[in-house]
């Protein structure tokens, strides 16, 4: 009888197979595929919710103010330049806190000079060729 019940429990009991466990490592570091890094490092980033102290709020570290102020700057700097040769202007200066900014044009020849009011350094920019309207 017990012959007869360890024949059946055989027969209806599933085989069992087994393997030698295998590792394989995930990430690249570890010598695991290349192919996953950017996976993995988007998920960490994903997780990450770290925040730098020093960074300060995140902006770009310029106030309202700043950026009114030189795109203010760079509105004059342009109508100046666009009002060189009108009416028979040929010259024309701006003069900022940062900097001052003289404008002459010599038959054709368009010179720029700008001098920075904190270091006193000067840059000159000739323009050749220039054509009348």
């Amino acid at each position: 009888m017990r012959a007869r019940l360890w024949l059946v429990a055989a027969l209806i009991a599933p085989a069992l197979h087994a393997s030698e466990l295998v590792y394989r490592p995930v990430n690249p570091s570890f010598g695991g595929n290349p192919l996953n890094s950017s996976h993995l490092l988007g998920t960490a980033n994903a997780q990450n919710d770290y925040k730098d102290p020093a960074s300060g709020s995140g902006s770009s570290g310029t106030s309202a103010l700043d950026r009114l102020t030189s795109n203010l700057q760079s509105r004059l700097i342009s109508q100046l330049l666009a009002d060189i040769g009108k009416d028979g202007s040929q010259s024309g200066s701006l003069v900022t806190d940062d900097f001052a900014i003289n404008v002459v044009d010599e038959d054709g020849t368009l010179v720029v000079s700008i001098t920075d009011r904190v270091t006193n350094q000067t840059t000159m920019i000739e323009v050749n060729g220039l054509i009348a309207d």
